[in-house]
């Protein structure tokens, strides 16, 4: 969030089905993990994506850059020509190109896999955009936390903005669900919205007090996951029901949520310094990452099947084998 600046702190495919007997065995193993220093200190790495080029992509908050990184370890970064925009989260466009927002910047910008980077200036002011996701209609769709608005813009660059009933959210984390919708979290807000491709909003309002949804994602049971900060994680259908996983620690502050090759949901607790899973059925196993504290933020499931997550505050990534 924007009082937080410079703390060091498609469509999904199909995900693939794994027999009870071997989701049991993954349960029971613990992944190896291991990290890597990415070139640039401070960098400060935010969002991370799986490329179409077979790389990960991540954003580079406090560098002002866009990394990319083999899965073999070879890095090459980009700058951003717009200063100091504190670029936030990354995903992969239908085009083939890699678009983030520029959370300070103001600006949606659009990587090639070559390294040609195109921004498009919002039509609001200080919108500070942040969590961004290929939509069902061939556009991008976005969130804007101090804006109130959900954003969506065209691989051409047109903008759109849609302003949320309710006021002072804070939006964070945007995917597409099962139902083609567009789902998004609202921490401050205590609720889950959604947002149709025509932008009727709908804003759901999670059951237990004082939660804070963050990361969200689209599970392989159809209902979408999310991380709640105050020590939960739990899932909302797309008819708006909702089950809830308390967390061990309270305090562990859950962030970024994905689906890892094994079909489960794989999150990060920054406070608590873990990589944590959870199966479809709410069974959570947890992990220390190797440097204390890291600050883990987001995570993806690369083409290696192997789950990379950024660690913020020692500008590095986690390699996580499930």
């Amino acid at each position: 969030m924007p009082e937080h600046r410079r703390i060091r702190c498609h469509y999904p495919p199909a995900p693939r089905l794994a027999s009870p007997a071997r989701l049991t065995a993954q349960a029971q193993r613990a992944p190896s993990i291991s990290e890597i220093s990415i070139p640039t200190h401070p960098s400060s790495p935010v969002g991370i994506v799986a490329g179409p080029d077979g790389a990960l992509w991540f954003t580079e908050n406090y560098a002002n850059k866009i990394g990319r990184v083999t899965t073999a370890g070879l890095f090459t970064e980009y700058a951003i020509p717009t200063s100091g925009s504190e670029p936030g989260q990354i995903t992969v466009g239908p085009d083939g190109a890699l678009w983030f927002t520029e959370a300070v910047g103001n600006k949606i910008g659009r990587i090639t896999t070559s390294g040609t980077i195109t921004e498009y200036t919002l039509p609001t002011n200080d919108a500070y955009p942040w969590g961004i996701t290929t939509g069902p209609d061939g556009a991008l769709w976005f969130v804007e936390e101090i804006g109130d608005q959900i954003g969506r813009i065209s691989t051409s660059g047109t903008i759109t903005e849609y302003a949320l009933p309710t006021s002072d959210t804070y939006p964070m984390h945007i995917t597409t669900g099962s139902d083609d919708n567009l789902w998004f979290t609202e921490p401050v807000g205590n609720s889950i919205g959604r947002i149709t491709t025509s932008g009727t909003i709908t804003e759901f309002a999670v059951p237990s007090s004082g939660a804070m949804p963050v990361g969200i994602t689209a599970g392989p049971d159809g209902n979408l996951w999310y991380t709640d900060a105050n020590g939960k994680v739990s899932n909302v259908t797309t008819t708006g029901t909702f089950t809830e996983y308390t967390l061990a620690d309270p305090d562990s502050f859950a962030w970024g949520i994905t689906v890892g090759s094994d079909n489960n949901l794989w999150f990060v607790e920054q406070m608590a310094n873990n990589v944590a899973s959870i199966t479809t059925t709410g069974t959570i196993n947890e992990y220390a990452l190797p440097t204390v504290p890291s600050g883990p933020f987001d995570l993806v499931s690369g083409s290696d099947d192997n789950l990379w997550l950024t660690e913020d505050w020692v500008d590095q990534l986690g390699i996580v084998t499930p």
